[in-house]
This record gives structure tokens, sequence and C-alpha cells, in this order.
């Protein structure tokens, strides 16, 4: 057995374990050999491979990004990218591959195995925690962990000058970073992209924060929308998939509260720092862990399945089921944290 392993999409804390985790049981255990494809789903489509073996992952369990390479390519955009895919699967004489990634990734391998039979196992990988059938994503505690961090710091520096400051997550359209991290910052302020908000409310809380004298930390998901108005963006740009470059909200936010409370503002967007650096115990703990049962479903040729954490167990669930709707926060979740603001 030869197995191809790829990772796609945004890079992610946990993806060096996953493959670390693959190849150390796929060869110590059942003897297979593997390949490694180069930036995602453009390794297979054009053919560029790395040697992928044991020493090849010594070390690398605590490294941040992948040692793969990753990109946003969609094959299904590539003139006859399926046709190239499987010829470069036969030359490399790869029997089967496992696809890390997330809703994009994963929604190229589902497609792959349910409509053209190229035998594929997933991994689910995202920061913004938003792929349905995982109770947890890995890469999601490392990137809260860095916002949560840097939350912490603003409070110092908003209380000295007494100014507001608004501190933009990533996220996409889930709320999960923002929400996970605000509460865990003591933010005053935690919108989502789930629940539209009003601006003349977030300009309330803040100054009553101020009344209390102490200055406000508004955290704002980058997907999150105002209740009069349209998702705020830099630029319309979209990738391969169609998503359009989110961010531009704090900095909106940001203004519309100078200018509505007279307070002084300045944001922060922690843009890609949440995915950098080394990943958190619990991303090491749980990308091993997928790891180790995505090369068992290969050996059971359980194909056209993800890996997924549910409670404390790891099971296996149809690719199409995991990126057929987003994991977005729960209303009642989102309730229980409005204590808080203000």
């Amino acid at each position: 057995m030869r197995v191809g392993v790829l990772t796609g999409g945004g890079d992610c804390p946990g993806l060096n374990a996953v493959i670390r985790g693959v190849v150390r049981k796929g060869v110590q255990e059942y003897g297979y050999d593997f390949v490694g494809f180069r930036d995602g789903w453009r390794g297979p489509l054009e053919g560029d491979t790395v040697q992928l073996d044991i020493p090849a992952v010594r070390g690398i369990l605590p490294r941040g990004g992948t040692i793969l390479g990753s990109s946003r390519t969609n094959p299904f955009k590539a003139e006859n990218g399926v046709r190239r895919i499987k010829e470069n699967l036969a030359k490399y004489e790869v029997d089967s591959l496992i696809a890390i990634g997330g809703e994009d990734t994963l929604g190229v391998a589902a497609r792959l195995t349910d409509e053209y039979g190229v035998p594929v196992v997933g991994v689910p990988k995202t920061i913004d925690n938003d792929l349905s059938a995982t109770d947890y994503t890995f890469g999601f505690d490392t990137a809260v962990g860095i916002a949560t961090e840097a939350i912490d710091r603003l409070h110092t520096t908003a209380e000295s000058h007494m100014r507001v400051l608004v501190v933009e997550v990533m996220g996409r359209h889930a709320g999960w970073i923002a929400l996970h991290s605000g509460l865990a910052g003591g933010a005053n302020v935690i919108l989502i992209p789930e629940q539209r908000f009003d601006v003349d409310q977030v300009c309330a809380w803040v100054t009553s924060r101020f009344k209390a004298s102490y200055a406000p930390i508004v955290v704002v998901a980058e997907g999150a929308m105002p209740k009069d108005g349209e998702m705020v963006l830099k630029d319309g740009t979209q990738d391969s998939f169609g998503h359009v470059r989110l961010s531009g909200v704090g900095e909106w936010l940001a203004k519309e509260i100078e200018g509505r409370t007279g307070k002084e503002a300045r944001t922060t967007v922690l843009g890609h720092v949440q995915r950098g650096g080394t990943p958190s115990a619990f991303d090491r703990w749980l990308a091993t862990r997928f790891g180790l049962h995505a090369i068992e479903a290969v050996k059971d040729g359980d194909f056209g399945k993800m890996v997924a954490l549910q409670g404390t167990d790891i099971v296996r669930v149809p690719i199409g089921q995991a990126t057929a709707k987003l994991k977005t926060v729960n209303p009642e979740l989102y309730k229980e944290v409005g204590v808080f603001f203000g």
C-alpha cells in the first residue's frame, strides 16, 4: 500500500502532528509507503511530491505550519483537473489519499470519492472550528490561546490611555474564536457573525464601561455584521472556492464608536498571527489522534470518511456529512456570555 498525504487550505497549528501520526503508525504497524503532495490539491494536480518517511517526520510535532505546504487550489476549477489527479496518482503508484483540511479541502475530497471513485480519507483542520460532525478541530485551541493572550495584553494599554480597543479575530462565518477568546480574555463586548449587532447598543456598553472607570475591550469576529448594513470588506476579491477575503469590520467599528461616543478608539487585527507558531498541547494531542485513526481507516478501506472527535472518542463520519453545513454558535450559548457586556 502506498498512501498519499496532503494539507490544504489555510495553515494551522497541528498539521505536522497529523502527518507524523499517519506516517509513524502506517510505517511501523502496517508497513506502508508514503508520498507527500505539495501545496494541497496542487500537488496531486501537478504531480509535485516530496519524500515522506519516518526521518522526514522526526522532530515536527511542535512545529507550526506544514512541512508539505498548503494552498487553496480547487482542482475542479483547473482544466481536466480530475483526470490529471488520477493520472498522477497512478504515476506515483498511490493507492489512497489522506486529505487534511477544512470545508473546501474536504469538499473536494468528498466529490472525488463519491463522484469519481478516488479513495480518500479526510482529517478535519481549521482554526475556525466550524466543521460539523466533530466537536473540535485542531488548530482552534491554539488560535483561541493566542487571541486570549493578546486581549490580556491589550487590557493594560487600554486602561493606561482610557481608550476603546477593538480586537478583530478570525473565524469567517462562525464566531467560535471570538466567543471563546472574548470570554476568556474578559472582553466587555463580543460580536459574532451569528448575531447581527446594533452599533448604538455597542456604544451604550462602551459608555457604561467608562462610567465604571474602566477602558472597554470589544472583540469582533471578522464576519460579524451590523443590523443596518452589510458585511464590511476591505476588498471583494475571491479565492478559487468563491470565498471573499474577510477583514475590515474592526476598523469600521472603531470609527463608529469614536464618532458616536467621542471616546478614542483603536483597532488591533490579529490576522494570521492566530494561525502561526507552535500548537498547544491539546492541538498536538488531538491532531496526533486524528492521524492515527486516519491511517487506520485507510487500512480498513473505509474511504469517503472523515475522522472526528465526539466526546473523547474518535469516530468516522461521511465526509459529505461533515462539510454539508457550517457548525455555528448556538444563540443560547451566546446569550450566556451577555451578562459580561458593558
